[in-house]
């Protein structure tokens, strides 16, 4: 599925071809990722030239400029690819972008969850859907903010997209083993420190996410992740990855919380106690 991660990498895919191009028509193969009128999309879109990318959460905007946007929601399978022939047209693609230099930009969707919308802005459309700053630009100060006053457990919370817009289920397990906390901690338990914590390894974890393009087998060998995909890639021929970088011997546990599948280590991230 699609996270932040994925789709910062795909906005700057599109920053590459889309920018201060025409758009001079566009061409739907399924109405079903549409989430506008195919003739509104049409009369909105063509002959539009996108002036900027922008993404909040794992949303993409492109923006005109009278500050309209269309928003990309990649949904579980969504990706943007880019053509110039009928015959090379990714597969999947749903609806294709054609730009005044002969490029076609592709929305590609096997599984159709993917969205195209249009706004009137970002902050609108950060408004109607109630999405919070995004995950790479809350400051401290706002995350503990919101964060210290919740008696929820601190997983789900990190997944509420009202506090934090962009943190998908590996990398809020990611982010809590990198701060060691444990998933069912509850918020207003954490220190200062923890919070302090929290908040580098959001940071840490997007960037280093980012820089390698989203694909998790050239992440560090100190990430969690290798031991939910199964990946050997950061310690090839041994079995290491199913066991904590940290604690050589302690096997990465598995447990649902909040209904989702949860990876930790149970010595670096220890259960609260009764008392916290």
């Amino acid at each position: 599925m699609p996270e932040l991660p994925e789709v910062e990498t795909y906005r700057r895919f599109l920053d590459e071809v889309i920018l201060h191009q025409p758009i001079t028509a566009v061409e739907v193969f399924d109405r079903h990722v549409l989430a506008v009128e195919e003739d509104t999309l049409r009369r909105r879109v063509v002959g539009q030239i996108v002036v900027a990318t922008r993404r909040l959460g794992k949303n993409c905007f492109l923006e005109f400029a009278d500050g309209s946007a269309l928003v990309l929601h990649f949904g579980m399978t969504g990706d943007v690819g880019a053509y110039r022939h009928d015959y090379d047209a990714p597969r999947f693609t749903r609806v294709a972008f054609h730009l005044a230099d002969g490029l076609r930009v592709a929305f590609i969707d096997p599984r159709k969850f993917g969205r195209i919308r249009l706004t009137d802005s970002l902050e609108q459309y950060q408004k109607d859907k109630k999405l919070g700053p995004d995950a790479l630009k809350i400051s401290l100060e706002e995350l503990s903010q919101v964060l210290r006053k919740k008696k929820t457990l601190i997983k789900p919370l990190l997944l509420d997209q009202s506090i934090t817009a962009g943190l998908g289920n590996w990398i809020v397990d990611e982010v809590l083993y990198q701060a060691k906390i444990h998933p069912e901690r509850r918020a207003n338990t954490l220190t200062d420190a923890e919070f302090s914590s929290l908040h580098a390894a959001i940071q840490s974890v997007l960037k280093t996410a980012i820089t390698q393009e989203a694909t998790y087998r050239q992440f560090p060998a100190n990430f969690l992740i290798h031991a939910r995909e199964w990946d050997e890639s950061a310690t090839p021929g041994t079995d290491q990855h199913r066991f904590c970088p940290r604690h050589q011997k302690e096997e990465i546990a598995k447990k649902y919380v909040g209904g989702r599948a949860t990876y930790y280590c149970q010595i670096c991230q220890p259960e609260p106690s009764e008392s916290i």
